[in-house]
């Protein structure tokens, strides 16, 4: 036998870091990922829908994505919508539109998986309908957006979607259109209590869209595998928070897809190799959009109150939903779920300014469940609104740590405090954000460089 060696195959030259939540979404997430892409050369959503909100601020201009990634308002960046999200359409197009309308480039840049299931009208119409009879019937709302986006996933899953490389095809299409809308129609009419919708205007409106969106169309995986090979950064964007993920939040108040780091691999089409570094975003404080168990919840409503301080100074409002967000201590039971599910490599805090001018700052340590002293969130929801948490009490700060970009110019106390909180996770905190503006952030240590 002659002896011999396999050729070498060229290794991965480029470094790639994941950014998700880490609590009920709304850490922040867009303001991290758009900082990120200056050392980026690629930006990619791998899941949710435009039930996402991530709100931008730069140069004191706020912008508010749902669907597109944040790394679009970067110039000449590539940014692309992996196969699990779900698409509107529609929304995509006004967004895009949105964007060109304050000088963005969009169109040249934006790729658009062909394997995206697509969020057709009947699905929003499932969606509302569904929230109308588990409110009239006492059974309590989930909480959703009305957007569409579950019953998307739930077509997806049951292998009838619609899918973005259909719209290619317009025989192909309306024949499967006609299959799922005699579906959703018949549980609509019969069930639902709701309006039947038609045809014709779904599927015009759809082939309309198709022109736009073809040269958009894309193998994303393989693009984002192409680049990497050539040395590009690629930056994971993922969308809600680890506790709303369908399998490891508080079911069934979660959302309709995978939110941990895992699913960049999945949801983007590449290799889980891929992953080099997961920045788990976490506010310095809790909140939550919608209903569920939340242990460390605050009174928003009451003027002099902690809760209504972290609502109003925080701006707590759901980007997507314009919805009071719910407010709560920090805590960190509930993180170090998180930071297990995620395999977190470091964290990014954000809105510590925040908690400026409160007299004391509590951190949730554990709970009390049934008389048992445990340290970390149970898995079952009831278990969870069962949970009497346990606090560490914090002095507060009175300086400003609004803006403030070195981390020896923050007061003592809010040292003290986040030094407490990387303590008690077990993971180093990387970032810290001091304000909504992309130049309000303290650098300890670079994803990219480490």
């Amino acid at each position: 036998m002659q002896q011999g060696k396999l050729p070498s195959v060229p290794p991965q030259t480029g470094r790639n870091v994941v950014v998700v939540g880490t609590q009920w979404g709304d850490e922040g997430k867009g303001k991290v990922v758009d900082w990120l892409t200056d050392h980026a050369q690629g930006v990619v959503r791998f899941q949710g829908g435009h039930n996402a909100g991530h709100t931008l601020v730069i140069k004191g201009v706020k912008t508010a994505l749902q669907l597109i990634p944040s790394g679009i308002m970067r110039d000449g960046v590539p940014c692309y919508i992996g196969n699990g999200v779900v698409v509107d359409p529609s929304h995509l197009l006004a967004e895009i539109e949105r964007l060109e309308a304050i000088g963005v480039e969009v169109r040249s840049r934006l790729f658009i998986s062909e394997s995206c299931p697509l969020i057709l009208p009947f699905h929003v119409a499932v969606d509302k309908a569904r929230e109308a009879l588990r409110e009239t019937s006492g059974v309590g709302k989930i909480g959703t957006t009305g957007k569409g986006i579950g019953p998307a996933y739930e077509d997806k899953v049951a292998r009838r979607a619609l899918r973005v490389q259909d719209l290619k095809h317009p025989e192909r299409f309306a024949a499967k259109l006609q299959e799922l809308l005699a579906l959703h129609n018949f549980a609509l009419a019969g069930y639902l209590k709701g309006e039947v919708l038609a045809f014709q205007p779904i599927f015009d409106a759809a082939m309309v869209a198709a022109e736009q969106l073809k040269p958009m169309m894309a193998d994303v995986g393989y693009r984002i595998h192409k680049a990497s090979r050539a040395g590009a950064n690629i930056l994971f964007e993922g969308a809600q928070g680890t506790l709303l993920d369908i399998d490891h939040g508080t079911y069934p108040f979660v959302t309709s897809s995978n939110c941990v780091a895992g699913n960049a691999a999945a949801g983007a089409g590449v290799g889980p190799g891929m992953l080099h570094y997961i920045l788990g975003i976490t506010k310095a404080y809790t909140t939550r959009v919608g209903s569920g168990p939340f242990p460390t919840e605050l009174d928003i409503n009451a003027a002099g109150t902690v809760g209504h301080h972290l609502s109003t100074v925080g701006q707590e409002r759901g980007t997507v939903t314009g919805r009071a967000r719910r407010c709560g201590w920090l805590d960190a039971a509930a993180l170090k779920r998180s930071m297990i599910i995620n395999g977190i490599s470091g964290l990014c805090i954000t809105k510590l300014d925040v908690l400026d001018q409160l007299p004391e700052i509590k951190i949730c340590v554990g709970y009390k469940l049934h008389g048992a002293d445990i340290d970390i969130l149970p898995l079952d929801a009831d278990d969870i609104a069962a949970c009497e948490p346990v606090f560490e009490t914090f002095p507060g700060w009175t300086d400003s740590s609004f803006g403030i970009t070195e981390w020896d110019k923050l007061p003592a106390n809010a040292r003290a405090y986040l030094e407490r909180v990387q303590a008690l996770i077990g993971v180093p905190i990387d970032m810290v954000s001091t304000g909504p503006d992309r130049v309000h952030t303290i650098l300890l240590r670079h994803p990219y460089n480490h």
